[in-house]
């Protein structure tokens, strides 16, 4: 089993920085990819940032260039570094780690951004 647990999110103004964090533990080896989602209200779940096992990225388009994800080493925690932040960026923040063919999720944090 994997267990995942976030950090970081909370209320800030348009334009300021977070870095949320995610706590990985339990049969974190052989990781395919982890990342981002989020989802606001009334809307649905989506991908915001994704790392694959050998390096690559991928990013929605509403975030390429604001938001970077990031891991500092194979059992160590995931980063999402947000920059400028936008109003609409306002959801709650899940993390993810697909494993062996199954999807794990935190339990979300929320991110507030004021206009």
């Amino acid at each position: 089993q994997v267990q995942l647990v976030e950090y970081g999110g909370g209320l800030v103004q348009e334009g300021e920085s977070l870095r949320l964090s995610c706590a990985l533990t339990g049969d974190i080896y052989n990781i395919d990819a982890m990342g981002w989602y989020r989802q606001a209200p009334g809307k649905q779940r989506e991908m915001v940032a994704t790392l694959f096992t050998r390096g690559a990225q991928r990013y929605a388009d509403s975030v390429k260039g604001r938001f970077a994800i990031s891991r500092d080493s194979a059992r160590g925690p995931v980063y999402l570094q947000m920059n400028d932040l936008k109003p609409e960026d306002t959801a709650t923040y899940y993390c993810n780690v697909y494993l062996n063919y199954k999807y794990f999720w935190g339990q979300g944090t929320q991110v507030t951004v004021s206009s």
